[in-house]
C-alpha cells in the first residue's frame, strides 16, 4: 500500500424523499485528526457519528466537512379553523339584523385571513432518526471517497520523495567515494596537523599530543556520518514499503538526515566534500517539506 497523503478532497450526494444535501470533505496537513463541521441548524447532534465514520478513513488532517441541505415541501394540506369561522359567521348574523347584507359567498368567508389555513405535517422521531442515518451513511460515502483521493495524492507523493531518497543516497556515496575521506588522505592531514601543533608548541607532553591527535582524528573521520546517512536510506526505504502511516517516523527521519550532512559539512576538510554536504541539506530539506504532508 502506498503512503498516504493528508490533502484531498471529495462530494457526495444524498436524498430521501423531498430532501437533498451535498456533503463535501476537503482534508489539508495536521498533526492529529482535526475535523470541523459547518452543518445546518438543529444536526449537531450527529456530529459524533460523523467522527467516528471519519475516524475510519483518516488517522491525521485538518479536516473541513460541509453539508448543504435542501428540504423541499409540498403544497400543505389545507384546514378550516373552526373557532374562526364561528366568529365570522356570528359577526355576519349580528350584522343581518340591523344592515341589508348580500348573502355571503363561501369563497369570500374563506378568503378571509385565519379562516382557512395551512396544515403542516410534523416530523416524527421515526422520520428524524432514518432522515439522520441517510445523512451519516451519505457522510461515509464522502469519507471513502476522500480516503482514495488522499491515497491516489499519496501515490504521487511518495514517488517524490523516492527521488529525494535516491538522491540522498547518490550525494553519500559520492562523498564516501571521495579522496579526501581515505584513510590515506586523513592520515596526511593528521600528520601535517600535528606537525603544525608541534611547531607551534614544541613543549608538549606525549600525553597531551596523543590528545590532540585522537581530537583531530576525530573531527577529520565522516565516515561515521556517512555511514548513518546510508542506514538512514534504508530506514526511509523500509518506511515506504511498511504499508503504514509513516509521517510522523518519517519527519523525525528527516531530522537525523539534517543532523548528519551537518556534521558532514563541520567536518568537511576540502572544498569538495563542503559542496556535498551543501547538496545534501539541500535535498533534505525538500525532502522534509515533502513530507510534511504524509499521513
Amino acid at each position: 500500500m502506498p503512503l498516504i497523503s493528508m490533502t484531498g478532497f471529495s462530494r457526495a450526494d444524498g436524498e430521501l424523499g423531498l430532501a437533498r444535501w451535498h456533503w463535501e470533505l476537503r482534508s489539508v496537513n495536521g498533526k492529529g485528526l482535526d475535523v470541523r463541521f459547518r452543518l445546518p441548524p438543529g444536526f449537531e447532534s450527529i456530529e459524533p457519528r460523523l467522527r467516528e465514520e471519519l475516524g475510519r478513513h483518516a488517522r491525521r488532517g485538518n479536516v473541513q466537512a460541509s453539508l448543504t441541505l435542501d428540504r423541499a415541501k409540498t403544497a400543505a394540506p389545507l384546514r378550516i379553523n373552526q373557532d374562526a369561522l364561528a366568529a365570522v359567521l356570528g359577526a355576519i348574523r349580528s350584522l343581518q339584523g340591523s344592515v341589508e347584507l348580500a348573502p355571503p359567498s363561501a369563497e369570500g368567508i374563506l378568503a378571509l385571513k385565519g379562516v382557512l389555513e395551512s396544515a403542516e405535517a410534523e416530523e416524527n422521531e421515526e422520520e428524524r432518526a432514518a432522515f439522520e442515518a441517510a445523512l451519516v451513511s451519505s457522510f461515509g460515502v464522502a469519507a471513502a471517497a476522500l480516503a482514495k483521493a488522499r491515497a491516489d495524492e499519496g501515490s504521487k507523493l511518495e514517488t517524490v520523495l523516492r527521488e529525494h531518497v535516491d538522491e540522498i543516497e547518490r550525494l553519500t556515496r559520492q562523498a564516501a567515494a571521495s579522496p579526501v575521506v581515505s584513510v590515506d588522505a586523513m592520515r596526511a592531514r593528521l600528520k601535517a596537523q600535528i606537525a603544525e601543533l608541534l611547531g607551534a608548541s614544541p613543549s608538549l607532553s606525549e600525553e597531551r599530543l596523543a590528545q590532540e591527535a585522537a581530537l583531530l582524528a576525530t573531527k577529520a573521520d565522516v565516515r561515521e556520518e556517512i555511514d548513518r546517512l546510508i542506514a538512514h536510506v534504508a530506514q526511509a526505504r523500509d518506511l515506504f514499503a511498511s504499508g503504514e502511516p509513516a509521517g510522523r517516523r518519517l519527519d523525525f527521519l528527516t531530522q537525523e538526515f539534517n543532523r548528519e550532512a551537518n556534521t558532514l559539512c563541520s567536518k568537511a576538510a576540502d572544498v569538495s566534500l563542503t559542496r556535498i554536504g551543501l547538496e545534501l541539506k539541500a535535498v533534505i530539506d525538500q525532502l522534509r517539506e515533502q513530507v510534511q504532508n504524509v499521513e
